[in-house]
């Protein structure tokens, strides 16, 4: 299998990332409460929204088998979020590379500190966000499940 293609999501990739969305939401990964408004408004919070946020998706053979987005919560803070991988493309990279992209574009834009927050059912992506320098700060409850909160601080420089 060849390794998918990171690159910046257009409006057509829209079907495509609300359909890995929803799996994510069937498989318990994403919280009930979340109502995905980034995504029901993706153009504005990510395409026509500012250059401080960008979505990424992984493309495998026109086959959108991963995404991530980056969104500006303060100057200098951005969050990591919708971060997810095809059933059938996970623990192959796809999850790094998307890691990568989002990491490389906020020290390019000036970042210096990333947060994000996963349910501790996730292994794997908490394994992944270790492997980033990720810091685990707190843990709080969210409709009977436990949800992590992670940070790095960039100026520490990151190393997967």
């Amino acid at each position: 299998m060849a390794s998918p293609t990171i690159r910046r999501a257009l409006i057509d990739d829209l079907p495509d990332i609300r359909r890995l969305f929803d799996a994510s939401v069937y498989e318990g990964q994403t919280r009930i409460n979340d109502t995905g408004a980034d995504i029901e408004n993706f153009n504005e919070a990510y395409i026509e929204g500012p250059e401080t946020s960008g979505f990424w998706i992984a493309d495998a053979t026109d086959d959108v088998v991963g995404m991530i987005g980056v969104q500006e919560i303060r100057d200098d803070v951005a969050e990591v979020r919708r971060l997810r991988v095809e059933e059938g493309h996970r623990r192959l990279g796809v999850g790094t590379s998307l890691m990568e992209h989002a990491i490389g574009f906020c020290r390019d834009h000036g970042y210096v500190k990333i947060v994000l927050d996963v349910r501790i059912e996730r292994g794997p992506a908490i394994e992944l966000f270790k492997k980033f320098g990720f810091f685990h700060s707190r843990t709080r409850e969210s409709e009977g499940h436990k949800l992590l909160e992670f940070y790095v601080d960039l100026y520490n420089e990151p190393h997967a």
